[in-house]
């Protein structure tokens, strides 16, 4: 596979860890941006949506979300939903993986084998 490939998540988090681990672990060349830190553009995680969906983009399994008021969760739209992940990048489901080949929204080891073939 020829193109660049970037992994989007935060440091700490246990699962993008996994990620970057399998990628090393099969020599896979990456660079890693932690929203965290470095922040994401709306009109990357616009980008996003329009590929896989703001619903697979948000992560409201995760305590972020949950603790928002009730009126913050209800009614989510696009444009609502992109604006919590901006103001919270924690929101963003992780990790996100941007590949020649398409987006991929969170690890799974079969996942990334396939679409490293």
């Amino acid at each position: 596979m020829t193109g660049k490939i970037v992994i989007y998540g935060i440091k700490n988090c246990t699962t993008m860890q996994k990620a970057r681990a399998w990628l090393d672990e099969h020599a896979i060349a990456h660079a890693f941006h932690d929203y965290k830190t470095a922040g994401i553009d709306r009109a990357k995680l616009a980008a996003w949506a329009g590929e896989v969906g703001w619903q697979t983009l948000l992560n409201r399994a995760g305590t972020t979300f949950k603790k928002l008021p009730e009126a913050a969760r209800a009614d989510l739209t696009e444009e609502k939903a992109l604006d919590l992940m901006l103001a919270q990048p924690s929101m963003i489901k992780r990790p996100v993986l941007e590949t020649p080949n398409g987006l991929r929204v969170g690890f799974k080891p079969d996942l990334y084998a396939a679409t490293f073939v």
